[in-house]
């Protein structure tokens, strides 16, 4: 779609959002009037705050309990245990099952140390061996001397370029309630950050989270009351502290206090997944006078069109958006990526393989003969075949593979495995290409393929590779075609 196009159909729906929020303005003037200070003061106390708690409270289920019990599961999981238990022989069968529990619960990082070997096992494999002399290890001997079963820390990630990160560290036992390590998952500091700050512009309080002591435990970017940030106790902030007076320590239940002069409504709540206190506070400001509760209930359901409006326009223009993606990057002939589709899939493909040491074969395949077949069956029928080798590529290859139409009747295939598998996999395309029949318009067309094939080597670019493979192409067609050739990468004391 252009992107003129575009730009109007997103101003459209823009008028349409607007006009929306004007009705609803519209409809909530007339309630206004009705509204009460007494009335206004009661559904803040006995309403607003609990349903905000609630809600919250479900977000933080979502959010931050999940990964809770995610760690929880995985301490208790039979296969990490027996497999801990039975000597840690096979190190890629727990990465594996951390990078399974990664993917599937969309976790930052898991990680699992072994008590027994002291060796930190993440999804990629292992990071370290922990010491108890190094300070980044610290909190690893910490857990382990706990009387809980978990607990949170902040720290930086050694797998992930040392990203701050909220990290859930629960204690694995063997079934004779021994301790043998230390397993969990880990959220990004900054995103748990953020949930909190969504939570506040969500529902327009400020939300933040006290430990049974009074400590401030986590809190927005713009920190809790006064500003303040975890670490923090109520009791050394003037504005709780009178409250704290009558508290001692925190409770559920809804309350009220002043602080420099302005009323406050608070609301606390008991989260015994965390076994932290929620609190939600709302300042009274001048809320209660008539004027500002009307403007008030404008401002809710304005929010709620807002919310109902933005839904709509963004699942239209993802709509948009995806239509246009498909086009740019994939051959409506064929299914396949086309060149652009390629290029972003097969730069990071390169990339990995380079990081992570891993093989990379390319394979470059040409349709032998394609434009005399054109010539005595005509392009339809040439279609016919370009759609019919495209399906004895896919079904030749594994789903982790690239390929990709690249011009014409040429492709190109990534594979991410050794030279000897990637011959094996281009003959197999070869003989069944060969073997093929396709059936058009009552003719029965066949068709030979060429493939050159060269391996990714360290320092190669994408283009280097490609020209290597393209190269081994040429000779494979100028051999006499139906072939398969190798172009290995020169030495760098082989001579020109």
């Amino acid at each position: 779609m252009p992107l003129r196009t575009l730009l109007v159909s997103q101003r459209y729906l823009i008028f349409i959002a607007v006009t929306l929020l004007s009705a609803g303005f519209l409809a909530t003037s007339l309630l206004s009037y009705y509204a009460s200070r007494a009335s206004i003061r009661d559904n803040i106390v006995n309403t607003e705050l609990p349903l905000t708690s609630d809600n919250v409270y479900s977000e933080i289920q979502k959010d931050i309990v999940r990964p809770i019990l995610i760690s929880s599961m995985m301490s208790r999981d039979t296969f990490m245990r027996d497999w801990a238990v039975a000597g840690e022989k096979n190190p890629e069968q727990l990465t594996r099952y951390l990078s399974e529990i990664m993917s599937s619960y969309g976790a930052y990082t898991t990680f699992f140390v072994s008590d027994a070997s002291k060796t930190y096992y993440v999804a990629n494999g292992v990071l370290k061996t922990i010491h108890p002399d190094d300070p980044r290890d610290r909190w690893y001997y910490r857990v382990k001397e706990m009387n809980a079963a978990y607990d949170f820390n902040v720290d930086k990630d050694m797998a992930n370029h040392d990203d701050l990160t909220f990290f859930i560290n629960y204690k694995v036992y063997d079934y004779n309630h021994r301790f043998i390590g230390v397993a969990g998952v880990g959220l990004r500091a900054t995103a748990v950050v953020k949930l909190m700050d969504t939570y506040q512009e969500r529902y327009e309080r400020q939300v933040y989270f006290v430990d049974t002591t009074g400590q401030l435990m986590l809190t927005g970017a713009s920190g809790g009351p006064e500003g303040a940030h975890a670490g923090k106790r109520l009791s050394e902030l003037a504005s709780t502290r009178a409250m704290l007076a009558k508290l001692p320590k925190p409770a559920s239940g809804t309350y009220q206090y002043s602080a420099e002069g302005e009323g406050h409504f608070l609301n606390v709540r008991f989260i015994p997944e965390l076994n932290w206190y929620l609190f939600t506070d709302k300042r009274e400001d001048s809320a209660l006078s008539n004027v500002r509760s009307s403007l008030y209930v404008n401002l809710l359901i304005c929010l709620v069109v807002t919310l109902v409006v933005l839904a709509l326009l963004y699942r239209v223009v993802r709509r948009y958006q995806r239509h246009i993606e498909m086009l740019a990057t994939l051959d409506t002939l064929t299914g396949l990526p086309n060149r652009r589709g390629f290029d972003l899939l097969a730069a990071q493909a390169l990339r990995e393989a380079q990081r992570d040491r891993q093989p990379l074969a390319a394979l470059m395949l040409d349709i032998d003969h394609f434009k005399r077949l054109n010539d005595n069956y005509g392009h339809l029928a040439g279609d016919r075949v370009l759609a019919g080798f495209a399906q004895v590529l896919r079904g030749c290859l594994r789903s982790s593979d690239i390929i990709c139409r690249w011009g014409g009747e040429e492709f190109i295939v990534l594979l991410r495995t050794d030279s000897a598998h990637a011959q094996q996999v281009a003959e197999k395309v070869r003989q069944r290409t060969e073997a093929q029949s396709f059936e058009f318009d009552g003719q029965t067309l066949r068709a030979t393929t060429s493939v050159g094939m060269t391996s990714a080597q360290d320092g190669d670019t994408l283009q280097q590779l490609i020209a290597r493979a393209d190269q081994a192409l040429y000779r494979a067609k100028q051999s006499g075609r139906n072939r398969l050739c190798l172009e290995m990468p020169r030495s760098p004391y082989e001579p020109a």
